[in-house]
Parts: structure tokens; C-alpha cells; sequence
């Protein structure tokens, strides 16, 4: 992230090019303790993904202070046509009329982005006023509820009666932990330590200074998803792998998607 950050901007200067958006993280901001999350807040990125996300900002503030316009959007996790990674898992199970597991008690809100309203902003970046775009922007959606009413929506759209079924998180991070170690699940860290906790950011200086204006809820965004995936089923059946672009290997979780 850094050094590639950094070669494209060196280019990108070198060859008088007057405007270029960086897309990085709300890892930048690590686990917080309050919300929303708003730009000025401390960055503190958390595992070598969040950390680098911070540095390579850095590096575009180092390219603003040369003149160039740099503006930086710090997404929430986005989903949308194209993108699968870890919500592959629970769509598979959606679709074959499982209920799904849930880290805590799913009370929390965890926003999410539909990758359209993503785009959105970053036409308005590349299109508007130097002097308004040269900032830093969270980009998220505006209408999302708990993590629980959230992803029941998918299991109601799949029409299987299947509900989501929350488990305490202490024991299944835990649990979590070990399978990552045996190389047994797909998840991360990042993914279960943080799935049972509020994480959503102020959109209020995007909407503001930009006129962002997201379409999507997090319901619509994972219904979306949900319908995208079923319709592309076959394009990538017997595909697994690390990258969004494809389903991730459930591993012992197919295992547990036995019991729900």
C-alpha cells in the first residue's frame, strides 16, 4: 500500500497530473470509543492493513503540500456487483436456507456502502472545485440500522423462514481465534474482533461540502448484493480464494452451517 502509493503519486506529479483521489480505510481509525467517527479523530490503525492505510495518507499529504490536489476518501466496508469475499459465506447460507450465526448479540450498528454510492463520491471528487475536494471524506450509508435487523433482511428476502441467531462473543471470537491459527476459517481477526461492535462514521462534511447523497441503504446494499450473487452463481462456482472479487473458503465453518 505504501510504496505503491508512493510510486503512483511520484508518477502522477512527474507527469504534471493536477488531481488524484486516494482511496483509503476507516481501519484508519482502529477500534474507537465513541461514535460516530469523525475526520479529525485520532488515527490508529490496527494490524499491518489499517497501519499501512495511515502511512500511505501520509504520502498523499506529502504530494497536497507540493501542489497537488489529493483528495482522500476513508470508505466503510462496501459491498455491491462484484464484490463477494466474506459476505459469500452468509449469502451461501442464505441461499441454502440456513440461519446465520451472529458474533454478541447483534444490537450493535455496523455501517456498511453500497460500491455505487462509493463511486458517487468519487466522481464528485474528480469533478468538483479543487478547493472544495482537496480534503479528507468518510464515505458510508446514511440509513442503516442494527447488525441484527440488518442481515435478517437478506434471510427475509431469501424467503427460507431462517433467522439470525446470536451467540455470546466471547467464546466464539475465541473459537474464531483458534480455527484462524489451524488455518481452518477464513475469517480474520479484524473481521470477528470488531463484527460485535458499533463501527459507523459521520458522513455530515461529505454530504456537506461534497453534496454526497447516498441511494443505498445497508438493507439495500446487502440485498443487492445477495440478488447479484445469486444471479452470478455459476460464473464462479468451485472459485474460492483471499480476494474480494471471489468467495472465500468457509472452511470448518461449512462444517457448522450444518447446524443452523
Amino acid at each position: 500500500d505504501i510504496d505503491g502509493t508512493r510510486n503512483v503519486f511520484e508518477s502522477a506529479f512527474a507527469h504534471n497530473v493536477e488531481r488524484a483521489i486516494q482511496i483509503s480505510s476507516t481501519a484508519v481509525y482502529g477500534v474507537p470509543d465513541h461514535h460516530p467517527i469523525y475526520e479529525t479523530d485520532p488515527l490508529i490503525g490496527v494490524g499491518p492493513y489499517g497501519k499501512a492505510k495511515i502511512e500511505a495518507e501520509r504520502v498523499c499529504e506529502s504530494f497536497r503540500a507540493r501542489g497537488m490536489c489529493v483528495p482522500i476518501i476513508r470508505p466503510k466496508s462496501f459491498i455491491g456487483p462484484e464484490r463477494l469475499g466474506v459476505f459469500a459465506l452468509f449469502y451461501d447460507w442464505a441461499k441454502d436456507g440456513r440461519g446465520f450465526p451472529m458474533i454478541g448479540s447483534g444490537n450493535n450498528r455496523y455501517q456498511l456502502l453500497d460500491v455505487e454510492d462509493l463511486c458517487d463520491a468519487i466522481y464528485l471528487c474528480m469533478t468538483l472545485d479543487r478547493d472544495v475536494v482537496n480534503d479528507t471524506f468518510n464515505i458510508g450509508a446514511k440509513v442503516f440500522t442494527t447488525m441484527r435487523e440488518d442481515y435478517q433482511a437478506v434471510l427475509d428476502y431469501a424467503g427460507k423462514g431462517k433467522k439470525i441467531v446470536p451467540f455470546p462473543a466471547g467464546p466464539v471470537v475465541l473459537a474464531l481465534k483458534i480455527l484462524e491459527a489451524l488455518k481452518l476459517s477464513p475469517l480474520y481477526a479484524w473481521v470477528y474482533e470488531t463484527a460485535s461492535k458499533d463501527s459507523y462514521v459521520s458522513i455530515e462534511k461529505a454530504e456537506q461540502k461534497l453534496g454526497y447523497a447516498p441511494k443505498y441503504s445497508n438493507k439495500d446494499a446487502l440485498i443487492r448484493n445477495y440478488q447479484w450473487y445469486l444471479d452470478n452463481l455459476k460464473n464462479f462456482e468451485g472459485q474460492s480464494g483471499v480476494s474480494h472479487r471471489v468467495p472465500w473458503s468457509q472452511g470448518a465453518l461449512k462444517l457448522a452451517k450444518l447446524f443452523f
